[in-house]
C-alpha cells in the first residue's frame, strides 16, 4: 500500500477507467515541470527479514511513497533508460539499475574475470569500496548537466530537477 492509502492493485483493476485521466496527469506533470508534494513525501518503515525480532539487523527499510507518483517515476525510468540504451550510453558491464542485471550477476562477471586472469598466470589486484550513500550526495545540478550531456529533453530533466527538490521522508518506529 502506499502513502497515498492507494492499494496497487486498486489502480490494476481500474486500469480501463483510470489509465487515461492518469496518463493525462503525467502528461501535465511531465510538460509543466510540476511534481505533487505528496508524490515527494516517503515514509520508511522497518520490514521483517528472518532471524531474531529484537535483532534491528533483521530488518530493511522500505519507503511507502504515493502510489501514482511511483508509476510516474517508472515511466520516466523506463523511457531514460531507453534513450540511453539507444545512445549505447549504458555499457554491458553496467550491472547496476538494469534490467536483468543485479550484484549477482555482476559478482559471478567479477569472478569469472578474476578466475580467468589467475588461470592465465597473471597478478591480480582488487579494490572494494562502498559506495552505499553515494546516491545521497549526488549533486542535482551536475546530474542535470550529466542528463542534458546524454540529450535527454528539457521536460525530463526539469521534472527529475522538482522531483529531487524539497523530498521529504520520516521513519516509523516499531516497537518489538
Amino acid at each position: 500500500m502506499g502513502l497515498d492509502a492507494l492499494h496497487p492493485r486498486v489502480l490494476k483493476e481500474l486500469a480501463d477507467v483510470i489509465g487515461e485521466p492518469l496518463a493525462i496527469i503525467f502528461e501535465n506533470s511531465w510538460r509543466s515541470g510540476e511534481v505533487p508534494d505528496y508524490w515527494k513525501k516517503a515514509n520508511v518503515v522497518p520490514i521483517f527479514k528472518k532471524g531474531k525480532k529484537e535483532d534491528p539487523g533483521n530488518y530493511r527499510p522500505v519507503s511507502l511513497t504515493s502510489v501514482p507518483g511511483k508509476i510516474m517515476e517508472q515511466v520516466l525510468k523506463e523511457s531514460i533508460l531507453k534513450h540511453l540504451e539507444e545512445r549505447k550510453v549504458i555499457r554491458n558491464s553496467q550491472h547496476g539499475f538494469t534490467k536483468g542485471k543485479s550484484y549477482l550477476t555482476n559478482l559471478i562477471a567479477f569472478y569469472d574475470e578474476i578466475t580467468g586472469s589467475v588461470d592465465e598466470g597473471k597478478a591480480v589486484d582488487v579494490l572494494f569500496l562502498d559506495f552505499r550513500k553515494a546516491f545521497d550526495t549526488v549533486s542535482h545540478s551536475i546530474l542535470a548537466s550529466k542528463l542534458k550531456k546524454y540529450g535527454l529533453d528539457e521536460w525530463t530533466i526539469r521534472w527529475i530537477g522538482r522531483w529531487l527538490d524539497r523530498r521529504a521522508q520520516w521513519i516509523q518506529w516499531l516497537h518489538v
